[in-house]
């Protein structure tokens, strides 16, 4: 399966953490967590789709070193995370790993209330590329796709994978409202139009943010203005899941409107599998649950230094979806 070169030394790394956790003489070195205290933003609802699989990732993180992770649930809500966040700092943890939806103007006066407080901070989903490098060497890091590159990524395979021709209409239902978010929906249009295609966007609404599936109404009111639509993208990991709800409630059939989309779980595993969503980029979410947790343990630890590592790394079609499956089913990719 294609992975990228940084997660599969991640998780070596972390196994090796863990064993030396097991063997190592505590007058030798100590590896306890005990009295330390985070706290982890999944992003989305509890029970959603991406978000159970990034807190699989740090609850795995939880487990292996020991830490105390307290876990805040935001609905992909960025007004949300930004209240949220400031009550994290008010409860005092050793550190938080937020989403960076919000933007940098809306968090970076919160990431500098929580360093003059000693709090660490890093970031995961979404990077904030401007408070990373000022507080790099205080463990600010981020576990993430890089949102433009991977946007455009699936632009290109949806044109080629879709076998889209230059004039063919394509849906792009993002999130272009969003501050720094707003990139991999960006990445995705200008890589559509690029090779050609007419990009019809719709902006992702709060409702259907924090809840895919009514969603529905919209796609199919927008499938019947538009008759002629070849291809679907959905810059969201619950709407691309749903996709085969969305069709059905349009009258579509498996492959009439070609789907894409990010992010892998069991039902868009299965989605894959029946022909509704033919191309999905997997940023392979587990990691940006299980990274900040380590980032937040080794810097508090033993002083580490931020880490960004890109997790966005495989294309996944009905070719190789067999493989990763299993996987999804367990929602750890």
């Amino acid at each position: 399966m294609m992975t990228t070169r940084i997660s599969t030394l991640a998780f070596l790394c972390a196994a090796s953490l863990a064993a030396a956790i097991a063997t190592t003489p505590a007058a030798a070195q100590d590896f306890d967590c005990k009295g330390l205290n985070f706290v982890f933003f999944p992003g989305g609802p509890e029970g959603g789709p991406f978000a159970s699989i990034v807190y699989n990732g740090a609850k795995a993180a939880a487990d292996m070193t020991g830490c105390r992770v307290d876990y805040v649930w935001s609905e992909w809500n960025p007004e949300k995370m930004v209240t949220q966040f400031r009550e994290a700092i008010a409860r005092r943890p050793d550190g938080i790993s937020i989403m960076g939806h919000p933007g940098e103007a809306a968090l970076g006066p919160l990431i500098d209330q929580a360093r003059k407080q000693g709090i660490i901070v890093t970031t995961a989903n979404v990077d904030l590329p401007k408070y990373e490098s000022q507080y790099k060497a205080d463990g600010f890091g981020y576990a993430g796709q890089k949102l433009y590159d991977s946007g455009f990524n699936l632009g290109q395979a949806t044109f080629g994978t879709c076998k889209l021709a230059a004039g063919d209409k394509v849906l792009v239902w993002g999130l272009l409202g969003q501050p720094g978010r707003g990139q991999r929906t960006q990445g995705i249009v200008d890589a559509l139009e690029k090779a050609g295609a007419k990009v019809i966007y719709l902006e992702i609404s709060d409702e259907i943010n924090k809840d895919a599936a009514q969603g529905a109404p919209s796609f199919s009111s927008l499938s019947a203005a538009n008759p002629d639509l070849k291809a679907a993208v959905t810059d969201h990991g619950a709407l691309t899941a749903t996709q085969g709800l969305y069709h059905r409630a349009a009258g579509k059939k498996p492959g009439e409107i070609c789907g894409a989309g990010f992010d892998l779980s069991a039902p868009t595993a299965q989605a894959i599998k029946e022909g509704w969503v033919s191309v999905v980029l997997d940023q392979q979410p587990f990691l940006q649950g299980f990274l900040p947790v380590m980032q937040l343990y080794l810097t508090k630890k033993f002083g580490f230094a931020g880490m960004n590592i890109d997790t966005g790394a495989a294309l996944i079609t009905k070719a190789n979806v067999e493989q990763v499956a299993p996987l999804a089913e367990k929602a750890i990719r």
